[in-house]
């Protein structure tokens, strides 16, 4: 499995920004898809995961503010965040897990580069 993450960049807090992930399986079904993020000097953060039936589940630093969403038919996995504050700026990385129980908390089987989100004040 192979992930293409994209959609990082420059935005003023309290803006949006979209990151998009692509799947690349040769036919693996990916149980659960979402993101990790993790600043300067800061431990990896789960940010948000979703399964199949797009059942989501957020790190509490984002509840209410990020969206995830799958669409299975094209591999991909979206985050929309919303209302983005100074901690939020990290490099973020799409994650996912194939196996059959995944945990949603900790799906990192397959890694994405990363993409960079700053979020200025």
């Amino acid at each position: 499995v192979q992930l293409q993450a994209s959609g990082g960049g420059l935005v003023q807090a309290g803006g949006s920004l979209r990151l998009s992930c692509v799947a690349s399986t040769n036919g693996e079904v990916i149980s659960v898809m979402g993101w990790y993020r993790q600043a300067p000097g800061k431990e990896r953060e789960m940010v948000a995961s979703a399964t199949r039936g797009n059942t989501a589940y957020y790190g509490n630093s984002v509840k209410g503010r990020f969206i995830i969403s799958r669409d299975n038919a094209k591999n991909t996995v979206t985050l929309q965040m919303s209302s983005l504050e100074p901690d939020d700026a990290a490099t973020y990385y799409c994650a996912a897990c194939s196996q059959t129980l995944c945990n949603m908390n900790d799906f990192g089987d397959y890694w994405g580069q990363g993409t960079l989100v700053t979020v200025s004040a």
